[in-house]
């Protein structure tokens, strides 16, 4: 017999839920303010504690397992941290890790890196700045998992380092994707910030700057954005030049989130789809020197207008999405630039201090020997007899206390000083240290005491570290003015075309060479030709369905076949609601023209086919015509045109007919249209026919105004009129 346990789901979460979540957030995905995760803070610790900011490389299996020490994951977890960390990788703008060996690189995705056993590593110089005067006290240590060791919680970085390479995590419910910045803007800003933390840094930032360089095309709102909030989306753009003597484009800088493969991968598609036939074959020639893709083209094609096309349809050009979300005293918060380099600067002032305080009481204990040194210098005869003529060890502490009235420190001080210290050279050299060391006690309380002294040893730091480390930016600034965007009509191959519409909704796409060579076409059974359209390649197809929606395809997209072929099936390259079925087709290049929808309330909708332009290619439209009224048929009419319609009302049939240039325009798409039929009581409008598409006379029929009930249907038409399809 099974037993089931009634649990309330939200108690559930909260305890087995929630502990795993905040876990995830706090201490694996979300970077805090000193810009490391925990995995990168516990490994670099490591490397620190193994004397590797000075010494010689070693294997960086080494490193793997004595990081096991504080970090309690896999190897290869370890391992892949470290790899993201070196200079061989170029994950980062300014790597931590000074490396040897292959480390595969941040823009290939299938080039591997070595195993741990053959790469070897070292911190790099900048970690001086990273762990400068972590011995000191600036920042909290904690236990590791097994309480056998102490970490440090955060590190005492002398730079926004969280600013200055790529952070990337995803969290539970939530992420960070902070990218990285130039270091002389960054330290600028920072500086600014200190002595006005209001200020406007739209001036400094200029943008991005990305280990895989590139251009960063200059949005101002949106640098400004991610100053004010955290969130934006910078655009990065590949580097390239044109081999003219190999006819070839050379691209030597991809956007930071786009991998050579991708690209690589995207443009074969393009080529097998007809879509990039400038192109006659695309290879990846990266070697030591760097990153190289390149691209051959055909006999006359204008390579920059093929990049604009690359741009546009592959990883060429990209996006950075931006979420600064860091961990502060625990929480995450989304802030932008300014707000996060105020944290910094608070997180930095607070490292300082605890490194004067610990300096002040080193000082202090220091003094505090020397002044019962001091004493002791008024008689050293005495102490030296004391010391010489004390009977037991263990009575010389005692009796130096008794007889100089000093503690014990001191008296340890004194009885630990070599016999040949016992001078009195040496002892005033001592005691001169006092007044120097009562100098520096009062200038770090001072320090202490003012908080813009404090800010003055930051930025001082500051101007130091942009000395020695900042570099050129890696990723160029561009104006969008000064860019080409895409312009999808400069890339379309156009030539004459006729489009074939069928009934049973198949499109075929045949140039006019094609058509003359064979003009049966083949159709399925209980098929026909409905439409025939004499436009050209660069046209769009417009398909009306019975749920009100409005597709859009372009028919430059579709291949070329012959008549023999039965074509495409249009529902197939439409992203249809199911059950939703094709009403019309029509195929336009310039828009021109009338859609007709004729309700069976006996009205009629005339809307110009240019309610249905849009300028941002949108696949699909919306309430394509009204819902209030049920539509009996669809018309495209480029010229004015007479229609029949049919009332019924019981066994009475009656017809009529009009010019289309009766029923005046309405521009509103879900217009319910004018009266065409004059209606009576339980009577409707069953079908409407184009002259043309039926065989009737329609001249015994048409009328020369609107509204019109027409005329009892003559008994010769009457047969022609129920074996006719809408």
């Amino acid at each position: 017999m099974e037993r089931f346990i009634v649990q309330n789901i939200a108690e559930t979460l909260e305890v087995n839920y929630m502990p795993y979540a905040m876990s995830v957030i706090v201490s694996r995905a979300i970077p805090e303010i000193d810009g490391f995760k925990p995995s990168h803070r516990k490994l670099l610790y490591t490397m620190y504690k193994m004397n590797l900011i000075k010494g010689t490389r070693t294997k960086s299996a080494n490193v793997v397992g004595q990081t096991m020490k504080l970090n309690p994951h896999g190897d290869m977890a370890i391992y892949a941290t470290l790899v993201r960390l070196t200079k061989g990788n170029e994950s980062l703008l300014y790597p931590y890790i000074d490396s040897k060996g292959n480390f595969g690189k941040v823009s290939s995705r299938d080039m591997k890196f070595a195993a741990a056993r053959y790469t070897e590593v070292k911190l790099d110089n900048i970690c001086q700045e990273i762990f400068k005067n972590i011995d000191k006290n600036t920042v909290q240590f904690q236990d590791n998992y097994d309480g056998k060791m102490k970490e440090p919680v955060l590190l005492p970085v002398t730079f926004p380092n969280i600013l200055l390479n790529p952070n990337k995590g995803i969290a539970v419910g939530m992420a960070s994707n902070i990218p990285s910045f130039n270091m002389d803007e960054i330290i600028d800003s920072t500086i600014k910030v200190i002595d006005n933390p209001g200020a406007d840094l739209i001036d400094l930032i200029k943008g991005p700057d990305f280990p895989t360089g590139g251009y960063y095309i200059y949005d101002r709102s949106v640098i400004n954005k991610v100053i004010e909030k955290g969130q934006g989306s910078f655009k990065i753009r590949s580097k390239y030049e044109y081999n003219k003597k190999e006819n070839c484009i050379e691209i030597t800088e991809i956007p930071y989130t786009a991998t050579i493969e991708q690209i690589i991968e995207k443009i074969v598609d393009l080529v097998k789809s007809n879509k990039a036939k400038e192109i006659s074959d695309v290879r990846d020639e990266t070697d030591k020197s760097g990153l190289k893709l390149t691209i051959d083209l055909k006999r006359g094609t204008d390579p920059d207008k093929l990049m604009t096309k690359l741009f546009k349809a592959t990883q060429l050009e990209d996006n950075f999405p931006c979420n600064f979300n860091i961990l502060i005293n625990g929480r995450p918060r989304v802030m932008g630039i300014r707000e996060v380099l105020n944290e910094w600067i608070k997180f930095r002032i607070g490292c300082i201090e605890n490194a004067l305080k610990y300096d002040l009481n080193k000082i202090g204990e220091r003094l505090h020997l020397l002044y019962g040194m001091k004493k002791v210098l008024l008689d050293i005869d005495k102490a030296i007899e004391i010391i010489r003529f004390t009977e037991y060890d263990k009575d010389v502490i005692p009796n130096l206390i008794d007889y100089f009235e000093i503690d014990k420190a001191q008296a340890e001080f004194i009885a630990e000083i070599k016999l040949r210290n016992v001078n009195k050279e040496y002892i005033l050299n001592r005691i001169s240290e006092i007044e120097s060391l009562e100098g520096d006690k009062e200038d770090i309380t001072k320090k202490l005491s003012d908080d813009k002294e404090i800010r003055k040893i930051i930025k001082s730091q500051l101007k130091k570290i942009k000395k020695d480390y900042s570099r050129e930016r890696m990723t160029q600034i561009v104006e969008k003015t000064d860019i080409t965007e895409f312009d999808h009509s400069e890339h379309i191959e156009d030539y004459p075309c006729t489009f074939f519409i069928t009934k049973e909704n198949y499109i075929k796409k045949i140039t006019p060479l094609s058509l003359r060579g064979n003009d049966v076409h083949r159709l399925k059974e209980n098929d026909s030709i409905k439409h025939e359209y004499e436009l050209s390649n660069d046209s769009e197809v417009i398909v009306f369905t019975d749920r009100r929606n409005v597709y859009k395809l372009k028919t430059h997209t579709f291949a070329e076949c012959k008549a023999s072929s039965i074509g495409m099936y249009l529902p197939n390259l439409i992203e249809m609601e199911e059950g939703e079925n094709i009403l019309h087709v029509v195929v336009t290049k310039d828009f021109s023209g009338h859609i007709l929808f004729a309700f069976d309330n006996g009205k009629v909708a005339k809307v110009p086919l240019s309610s249905y332009y849009t300028k941002n290619n949108r696949k699909k439209l919306k309430n394509g015509f009204t819902d209030k009224q049920n539509i009996i048929d669809i018309f495209f009419t480029k010229e004015d045109v007479e229609v029949m319609f049919t009332r019924e009302s019981g066994s009475e049939i009656r017809i009529l007919a009009i010019s289309s240039s009766l029923i005046p325009e309405k521009a509103t798409k879900t217009t319910l249209g004018v009266q065409v039929v004059r209606m009576k009581k339980d009577s409707r409008v069953t079908r409407a026919f184009l002259k043309g598409g039926i065989e009737v006379d329609f001249e015994k029929y048409i009328a020369s105004k609107i509204p019109v009930s027409g005329k009892e249907i003559d008994p010769l038409d009457n047969l022609v009129l129920i074996k006719s399809e809408i």
